[in-house]
Parts: structure tokens; C-alpha cells; sequence
């Protein structure tokens, strides 16, 4: 099979992104829509890891959040999108077709010389208080797809076994 291969660090990073969001949809994909509800986490605090379903919620929800973050360094007015729930794991699966079609036009903006920057005033603030350039938050953004992906992992096993 022959791979296409986007051009400089800001193809690098999309394409990243791009491979991490597709092993989260190989992981969702064999899920029947039922199981997206489940409470698979009643003890935590943290209401977007309950169930899939608020996994999958914050997962979009934040994909489009760094595009949004990073979008508006160019001083776009752009708001976040509201966080949506979803029943079916074809929702999920379209949402996240969705962000990662967003982020690609974000960073149509931008150069690749465009991606580091060391004066802290120039950065993204996080609502969380982290302080990121463009190629900072666009690497959180492909960790933090990887960590969620690896987190429905171990519920399937753990917790649905057999899905």
C-alpha cells in the first residue's frame, strides 16, 4: 500500500493527528451504540470519563477547542463549539471526520515557521492555565486523542469484555 505523505512539520503534525484519530475510530468502530452509554466509571469525578459516551463528547469537544485556540491566534474572533452527545457510534465517528476536517483548514493558515514560538505573549493560553505555541498544542491535541483511544481500550477489556 502506498502512504501519501503531507509536506513539512505542519504535515507531519496533520498527518499524526490524522493516524491517531483513525486508531481511536478502529477502536470505537466494533462498538454496538448501546455500550456508548454505559457508565463504565461510576467512582470518578471527572464527568467527561464516565462512559464512552463522555469520553467520546470531550474528545471532540477539545479537538475542535485547540483548532478554535489555535485558529484565533490569527485574531479570529472564533468561539468553541458546544460540547454534543451522541447515541450512535456513527455520530462519534462523523464528529471526529469533522474536527480533523476543521483542524486541516486552521492550519491552511499557517507556515510551518509559524509552529514554535518563545515569547509567552504570543502563546495560547489553555483554559487549564498551560501556556502552548502552535506546534505545542497540536501535539497535546495528538496525545491527548492517543490517551483517550488507549483509555477505551482498557474498558472494552476491563469493563465490556466482548465488545
Amino acid at each position: 500500500m502506498t502512504r501519501t505523505f503531507r509536506q513539512g512539520a505542519i504535515g507531519a503534525l496533520l498527518d499524526e493527528y490524522e493516524s491517531a484519530i483513525a486508531s481511536l475510530k478502529q477502536v470505537i468502530l466494533s462498538l454496538p451504540d448501546e455500550a456508548l452509554t454505559i457508565i463504565t466509571d461510576p467512582h470518578t469525578n471527572d464527568e467527561n470519563c464516565r462512559s464512552i459516551q463522555t469520553i467520546l463528547s470531550h474528545v471532540v469537544s477539545s479537538a475542535f477547542g485547540y483548532a478554535t485556540s489555535i485558529y484565533n491566534l490569527k485574531k479570529h474572533p472564533l468561539a468553541r463549539p458546544a460540547k454534543t452527545f451522541h447515541v450512535t457510534v456513527a455520530a462519534y465517528l462523523e464528529d471526529l471526520n469533522q474536527a480533523f476536517e476543521f483542524t486541516e483548514k486552521v492550519f491552511n493558515q499557517f507556515k510551518d515557521h509559524e509552529l514554535e514560538e518563545f515569547d509567552d505573549d504570543l502563546k495560547i493560553k489553555a483554559g487549564w492555565g498551560q501556556v502552548y505555541d502552535v506546534e505545542q498544542m497540536a501535539e497535546h491535541a495528538i496525545v491527548h486523542v492517543l490517551r483517550h483511544r488507549r483509555q477505551i481500550e482498557r474498558i472494552k477489556l476491563q469493563v465490556l469484555p466482548g465488545l
